[in-house]
């Protein structure tokens, strides 16, 4: 075990036999332990997998790795948050879990040896189906009429009621993984920042921890601050959008049109720190490039305050409204032992009343401020999926004002950035976890013999919360679709890297 903060040894990882760790892995997601990653390495003796898990009332973190061979017995029966993680293995690595009751492409087909094959386009690929009289199918997808990412979705309905939904996704793979392996290192941030466009800030920050850590970096308070301030303002053009695209969803217009102009404010506050409307150029390793004077935080604070403002009455004008409660009350329900079972993070998880935030289970530093009031819902619906937005709308806002007011208070006191090392050091690994608008985002970096990339790896939320759509789709009908969809604002490119 290690703490979170550190970095370890690559060569202290034990090597155990897959039997071991798949044991381990069922044993401690029993008594509460996560699964943060599970995937190929390669090395010299052939594909190693490694596993790491996570405890939040300890802040530990625990690596092992394992030569599976060709096959092992699947953990997905015993441990359903592992299936996406072992489906992913296989058509990567061509590693099969044995057993796995859903061995179905991730992202693209299975591998053959260590090649990969083409992805199926849809009905290209066997689909799970009810059988019955007065059963239909319904396929919608991947091209979607308006601006949408590509997915595609089958549905297997009885009358109007969903009694399974199937979510093909990995038509945006671009391998990000490998493209970060193969890039030159002033590439990799951006590439980082393009992973799922509406979330640049929060993999920016992971991949930059990562990077820290393996060096041993310790950056300045102020970088600190300034990369929350960040990532709040983040938490706050998306919840504001998705606020008013609920709203769009259930009829309710005005709070629909009104909040696609104040998701622009915020986004503006962004642009004023660094240029982009997304955060991009903000970040880098060691700190940040961009600094906020007396001045500038002054016209922010200013700036946040009346798109605050505009925010909040416009979503009290939504949730004030009965015909929106009704809609959303008791629609798309995930039971909190659905939730911890599939290993769903971020809203969607707190919202079944599963306590999590990686903002207060695993904080990035100890500078005092941010936002640490934990939100929690427990009817797993899309009202709560709602009112935890617009709980976070309050506090990222009074995190983003107080980190603006601290900035100008203490401007020129500190640098916002520290010098890093031309080179990473060899044979470590390090593991970043934040907490994105959607959820924890985690990333993973192993270094090789000469300081090289080995190994990264990414896990978007999105990855865990799809399987969440699907679970609350059952026994709704199929017109509740769009709006649970809404509620859950799941990212294609982030699931399909």
């Amino acid at each position: 075990m290690f703490n979170y903060r550190e970095s370890i040894d690559w060569n202290d990882v034990p090597l155990v036999s897959m039997d071991a760790l798949c044991a381990s892995v069922v044993e401690r997601c029993r008594k509460g332990w996560r699964l943060l990653a599970f995937f190929g390495v390669p090395s010299p003796a052939g594909t190693e997998v490694l596993c790491v898990l996570a405890d939040a009332s300890s802040r530990l973190l625990d690596a092992v790795r394992a030569l599976p061979g060709r096959a092992y017995a699947s953990m997905t029966p015993h441990c359903p948050q592992a299936h996406l993680f072992e489906r992913e293995l296989f058509e990567t690595w061509g590693i099969r879990p044995e057993g796995h009751p859903w061995l179905k492409p991730v992202r693209f087909c299975p591998a053959e040896g260590e090649k990969r094959t083409s992805r199926p386009g849809p009905a290209q690929t066997d689909y799970y189906r009810v059988e019955g009289a007065e059963v239909h199918e319904v396929a919608v997808g991947p091209v979607h009429a308006g601006v949408i990412e590509p997915g595609h979705f089958r549905f297997q309905c009885y009358g109007e009621n969903v009694m399974h939904l199937e979510i093909e996704l990995g038509f945006q793979h671009r391998d990000v993984e490998h493209l970060i392996l193969t890039s030159p290192s002033h590439l990799v941030l951006p590439l980082m920042e393009n992973i799922a466009g509406d979330t640049a800030i929060g993999h920016a920050t992971a991949c930059c921890t990562v990077i820290e850590r393996l060096s041993g970096v310790t950056i300045t308070d102020r970088a600190h601050i300034l990369r929350r301030l960040a990532l709040e303002l983040e938490r706050l053009a998306n919840h504001t959008r998705d606020l008013g695209a609920i709203g769009g969803d259930t009829g309710f217009l005005p709070s629909s049109a009104w909040n696609g102009r104040i998701t622009g404010d915020f986004l503006n506050i962004t642009a004023e720190l660094c240029g982009s409307r997304f955060g991009r150029n903000l970040l880098c390793p060691g700190g940040v490039k961009w600094d906020v004077d007396a001045a500038l935080s002054e016209s922010l604070v200013r700036r946040l305050r009346s798109a605050f403002r505009d925010a909040r009455g416009s979503v009290d004008v939504m949730l004030e409204t009965s015909s929106v409660l009704a809609r959303l009350t008791g629609t798309g329900k995930v039971s909190f032992e659905d939730a911890r079972a599939l290993g769903l993070v971020g809203m969607a998880a707190r919202a079944c009343g599963v306590d999590m935030d990686a903002r207060t289970d695993w904080p990035l530093c100890d500078v005092s401020g941010g936002s640490t009031r934990r939100r929690i819902r427990t009817t797993g619906d899309v009202l709560a999926r709602t009112l935890l937005r617009s709980d976070e709308l309050n506090d990222s806002a009074a995190s983003a004002e107080s980190d603006l007011m601290q900035l100008g208070f203490s401007s020129g006191e500190e640098p916002c950035r520290v010098s890093m090392p031309e080179s990473l050091p060899p044979h470590r690994l390090a593991v970043a976890q934040v907490e994105g608008w959607r959820g924890e985002i985690c990333h993973l970096g192993i270094t090789g013999k000469n300081g090289e990339w080995l190994a990264y790896k990414v896990v978007d939320p999105s990855f865990h919360n799809w399987s969440g759509l699907a679970m609350a789709l059952r026994g709704e009908p199929i017109s509740d679709f769009p709006l649970c969809n809404k509620s859950f604002n799941l990212s294609y490119c982030g699931h399909d890297l």
